[in-house]
């Protein structure tokens, strides 16, 4: 019989962060920079938490470049050729420290991935990413890696549930992506029905994560930066960001022109676009579960990376937390009807 969970479960758009007595002057005396060891790979994280999400369009190379210069980092997307690797890492040494090559289930995958890192030895990510984390053909991928790579740090998803969590850090992952649904171009939870409110599968995910010494990442939902400080509030380690890197010089997809304005291609991984592109077309057994936008063009990445880190740092002096780390130590969440006043949007 079908069951009904009748607890409430929240997005970043039904709450806000209630401010707190801070003895901060300024914003620029927060640290942002987070340390980590991982369960598995035992390899240590210094940086800022905020990772560019492995889709083609936003996961680039050019991207990597930007945002290492930041300390943020990047999941490459995973249709680069063993050639496009070597010329990068031969042109970026300095990036290597700060990105991820990623894999999904296919049969070519894992061989791809295995060319890539035997190539070259100073990148120490993973990015496992599938759209359904639950299937048990994903749980024996993440132990068959972790076995091939027992040093290498492991990100694997994406799932909302603690108990998954749990399933894949006791696998092998190190830290979990955390997000069904809630992307700017997903269509899964229209297509599927199936999803969990990103604020409640962060809180819950990372509760059962931190349990075990594992990581999350909250993978999706984010709109502005104050989304991306409620993610780190809720619990989040990491938070990964596609929609809000978007449309900038450093991404991949074409750029339109029109009506003298100019546009870049965004869309999800699943989309018809990208399964033209990738796969040849949709899978006659499946739907495309993502949809393709126009973004307007916004130029360098390198002003939204600064309005990011800006806001986040002034989310840190409402609440006074000196550090990302006490975020979500200080975080009080409050329910709201009303996230901000519309009048000039």
């Amino acid at each position: 019989m079908p069951r009904i969970d009748n607890d409430i479960k929240l997005d970043f758009k039904d709450v806000l962060l209630r401010p707190k007595r801070s003895t901060l002057k300024s914003r620029s005396e927060v640290e942002l920079l987070r340390s980590f060891t991982f369960r598995n790979s035992k390899q240590s994280y210094h940086g800022i938490p905020i990772v560019a999400a492995n889709m083609d369009t936003v996961g680039t190379f050019e991207m990597a470049r930007a945002l290492s210069k930041f300390s943020l980092f990047t999941a490459i997307h995973k249709h680069y050729t063993l050639e496009q690797w070597k010329e990068f890492a031969v042109d970026n040494p300095d990036c290597l420290q700060n990105i991820a090559a990623s894999a999904g289930t296919g049969p070519s995958d894992l061989e791809r991935l295995t060319a890539i890192l035997e190539l070259l030895p100073d990148i120490r990510y993973i990015c496992l990413d599938v759209a359904n984390g639950y299937s048990e053909h994903f749980v024996e991928l993440v132990k068959a890696v972790r076995k091939r790579f027992p040093d290498h740090t492991i990100m694997a998803g994406n799932v909302v549930t603690g108990e998954m969590v749990e399933e894949l850090i006791l696998a092998g992952a190190d830290i979990i992506k955390v997000g069904i649904g809630p992307g700017s171009v997903c269509t899964t939870r229209i297509k599927t029905g199936v999803g969990y409110p990103q604020l409640s599968a962060v809180i819950e995910c990372a509760d059962a994560a931190h349990g075990l010494k594992g990581h999350i990442m909250s993978d999706g939902g984010c709109t502005c930066p104050g989304d991306v400080a409620k993610a780190f509030g809720a619990g989040a380690d990491f938070v990964m960001l596609g929609g809000m890197f978007s449309g900038h010089s450093q991404c991949g997809g074409a750029t339109i022109e029109k009506d003298g304005k100019k546009y870049k291609l965004f869309y999800g991984m699943s989309s018809e676009t990208a399964m033209k592109k990738h796969a040849g077309g949709v899978a006659d057994y499946r739907a495309s579960e993502g949809k393709s936008v126009e973004v307007e063009f916004k130029g360098d990445v390198e002003s939204t990376i600064r309005d990011i880190l800006g806001g986040v740092r002034s989310t840190c002096t409402y609440v006074g937390a000196a550090k990302l780390k006490e975020l979500s130590r200080r975080t009080t969440f409050i329910r709201v009807t009303q996230q901000l006043n519309t009048l000039f949007n």
